[in-house]
């Protein structure tokens, strides 16, 4: 997750390469598009929903999105889903912004979580607790995690459903921790550790750990922050805690990290170099998120790790990635189809074969108990590391006015990595001017 929402703003020339391929993984029915598009329907009336995705992670998820929607529809022939692939997180939420103001909205789409204060705004999606009371209210959203629940619900009510989703995690090359002296089954634990550590891998021309900057700064702040302290925002998304002497600490650790102990590149690392830097060994540990674990796991030629993220005060991560959101302008027939849809796509079952298939955090509880899950777990234990850390995992940076926000948090970040200002400066920035932008929210 080149390769990445909370989530990545690149994509792999994989994921392009080989969007006519059948991911086996992904489509247990072994059903392809074609042969689903063509199944009779039902009634003789079919519904057609126009289904945007986004792909922020390496490999041929395409194929894999293309066969689940083939899946629904033999189950479903009365409905029609068109998936339309849209690019990074960015790209979708630009050309799903363009749709709704010209009244042509898909009819559902993933997104980042994030997105939820915005398309409020924007009057641009439904709640969806008249169908979640259908599948048992409470007890249907009670096998969501919490952590993944915190950027879904606003005011009471729930208006996405987690699908693609994460958080970020350590991964370190085993066989470089071995080169250096340092035990391959122990990962930094703490701050001291992971600097400690970089240091000692450093060297010869490769780096003790890359930490991902373009845009994500904002996303990796929040690691050191959450880490270090709280998070950066209020639940009702009006307010931010930017400059608080815990960030502005958590900052400057990352900061010396690069000029002051020479164990990381300095300036702005691009997203996508980060996994491919780590996969050709130039790199001995990053910050990524889960879910390029697979991604990693079928391409790395040595021994690797994941572990949680390095704690100071505690253990910490944000969560990222995507959740489906159904759109308001569509007929209420529509509305009912899309529902099933994504009821369907992060079904139990289905969300533990999709956690297999890409490395993001099944949704579900229950995704974890069942017997294929259990089955890949018991295989690669790595696959456990993202879920157990949920249970020190906060919300992604999601405020109103969000897309202002985070760039400018985003854009003050990097004036401290690249040495134009001060931690301190920087954040009392960022902290200024996120305080206009949310102005007119707190009147």
């Amino acid at each position: 997750m080149s390769v990445l929402a909370g989530c990545g703003s690149n994509t792999n020339s994989n994921t392009n390469t080989n969007t006519n391929n059948n991911n086996a993984a992904g489509n247990s029915s072994g059903t392809g598009t074609g042969e689903a598009a063509a199944a009779p329907a039902a009634s003789g009336t079919k519904t057609e929903l126009t289904y945007y995705y986004p792909i922020a992670v390496g490999g041929p998820l395409t194929a894999t999105i293309e066969a689940m929607t083939a899946d629904f529809m033999k189950e479903n022939p009365d409905i029609v889903v068109k998936p339309v692939y849209t690019g990074s997180y960015a790209d979708t939420a630009v050309k799903t912004q363009a749709g709704v103001q010209s009244k042509q909205p898909p009819d559902v789409a993933v997104l980042q979580s994030t997105e939820l204060f915005s398309l409020l705004d924007m009057d641009a999606i439904i709640p969806l607790d008249e169908f979640i009371a259908q599948e048992g209210g409470d007890t249907y959203l009670s096998d969501f995690y919490p952590a993944f629940m915190e950027n879904s619900q606003t005011e009471g009510k729930t208006y996405s459903i987690p699908f693609q989703r994460s958080t970020i995690v350590l991964y370190y090359n085993k066989d470089m921790f071995k080169a250096a002296g340092l035990d391959p089954e122990k990962p930094p634990a703490t701050w001291a550790e992971m600097q400690e550590y970089a240091v000692k891998l450093a060297g010869n021309g490769k780096w003790g750990l890359e930490i991902p900057v373009t845009g994500y700064a904002y996303w990796m702040l929040q690691t050191f922050a959450l880490q270090n302290g709280n998070n950066l925002m209020t639940p009702d998304g009006k307010k931010v805690m930017f400059n608080t002497p815990e960030n502005v600490e958590g900052l400057q650790y990352w900061v010396d990290l690069a000029a002051k102990h020479k164990a990381m590149p300095g300036g702005v690392t691009d997203w996508s170099t980060v996994p491919s830097d780590f996969l050709e060994g130039k790199t001995a540990m990053m910050y990524h998120t889960t879910g390029n674990l697979t991604n990693v796991k079928k391409n790395a030629s040595f021994d690797f790790g994941v572990s949680f993220l390095p704690a100071q005060k505690q253990y910490g991560s944000p969560t990222g990635g995507g959740n489906f959101y159904i759109f308001k302008d569509i007929d209420k027939k529509k509305q009912e189809a899309a529902w099933k849809f994504v009821k369907f796509m992060t079904e139990t079952e289905r969300a533990a074969q999709w956690s297999i298939d890409t490395g993001y955090v099944a949704v579900k509880k229950s995704a974890y108990e069942t017997e294929r899950m259990k089955a890949y777990a018991a295989e690669f234990p790595a696959a456990l590391i993202a879920r157990d850390q949920l249970e020190y995992a906060s919300a992604e940076l999601s405020t109103h006015n969000n897309g202002r926000i985070v760039k400018i948090l985003s854009d003050s970040v990097q004036a401290a990595l690249t040495n134009e200002l001060t931690p301190a400066e920087a954040l009392q920035k960022a902290q200024k001017d996120a305080d206009q932008a949310l102005a007119s929210f707190n009147k």
